[in-house]
């Protein structure tokens, strides 16, 4: 079996010869951009054993608000960017580049942020909550803009530079930022819009329901959002694949790692490491399964560290 009949079998919870695993983490400084972005992409999964790919979207965390968005009353003034921008076109230029420089045809995912996480990258988290208190109607329309173009980069991500689908970050459920109703009716329209659209153009899209904060999310705000594999932080939520699976219905699940420095993948030995990959197979037999991280690896993990997890699953 190959990597992308691997990946998409497991996707699509079908049997497979092994877990397919996959593990990224972010690029900084000069990596962080344009053609050395791609490169340091393609440095790394061209000389890893991993299955599948991630694009990271390092340097486009911040969607671009004008400057002359100040009080929370113009929220409202808000425009979409369009197809042609710089935020959207260099990042397909990112994610054409490091599909055309893959030595293997593997799925290559492209990581696409939530309306509201966009909103806080390219405002401040003080001022977009603020706003939501003083003019929630006037955020209402920004986050719907925001979502028009999250929804269009993740439409061409599959439709122009070849991504099998994205994988689509939402955050905010910490349990003290929002009720379950304020959540749901604030924040969770412009969630489902982007995830609906790019479902037009390929379903295989992965949700990641990010614990970044290490504080417990809501996780039931996210129950039903329309993606064939979810991804949570296992760790931070206490809630293990099975147990994760049986919450989101049986859908495929990605994880089973936790991502901190102070855990084995970053800091165990090889043993340690591999012989957690093996009781993290054993311990999910089912098909659906697809061995990941909690989140993002520290940018410094060993990337030998990576191949340990696959040779240990592959003997």
């Amino acid at each position: 079996m190959n990597k992308r009949e691997r990946v998409l079998n497991a996707m699509n919870c079908l049997p497979v010869d092994r877990p397919p695993v996959g593990f990224w983490f972010h690029f900084s400084g000069e990596e962080a951009k344009g053609q050395a972005c791609i490169d340091a992409h393609l440095r790394f999964y061209n000389n890893s054993k991993v299955d599948f790919a991630k694009v990271m979207c390092d340097s486009y965390f911040p969607f671009p608000i004008p400057e002359s968005i100040k009080e929370p009353a113009d929220w409202a003034t808000l425009q979409p960017i369009g197809r042609d921008h710089p935020f959207i076109q260099e990042q397909l230029a990112r994610a054409k580049g490091v599909k055309e420089g893959l030595q293997e045809d593997i799925c290559v995912f492209y990581n696409v942020f939530a309306p509201f996480s966009s909103i806080r990258f390219g405002s401040s988290d003080e001022f977009v909550m603020r706003s939501l208190r003083e003019a929630p109607e006037a955020v209402a329309h920004a986050l719907n803009v925001i979502g028009q173009d999250n929804a269009l980069l993740a439409e061409l991500m599959v439709t122009e530079a070849g991504m099998d689908g994205v994988y689509y970050c939402v955050q905010g459920g910490e349990g003290d930022r929002f009720t379950y109703e304020e959540y749901r009716r604030l924040i969770t329209p412009s969630d489902k819009m982007v995830l609906e659209h790019v479902n037009r153009f390929s379903t295989n899209n992965i949700l990641h329901c990010c614990g970044w904060a290490g504080i417990k999310n809501r996780m039931e705000l996210w129950q039903d959002y329309p993606a064939k594999v979810i991804n949570w932080a296992v760790f931070v939520e206490d809630l293990t694949i099975e147990a994760g699976r049986e919450f989101f219905s049986g859908k495929a699940a990605l994880g089973g790692f936790d991502n901190r420095k102070e855990a084995p993948l970053y800091s165990g030995t090889k043993d340690e490491v591999q012989r957690f990959a093996r009781e993290l197979v054993a311990a999910n037999p089912a098909p659906g399964f697809l061995i990941g991280a909690d989140c993002t690896l520290p940018a410094d993990v060993e990337r030998e560290r990576l191949n340990w997890v696959v040779e240990a699953i592959s003997e």
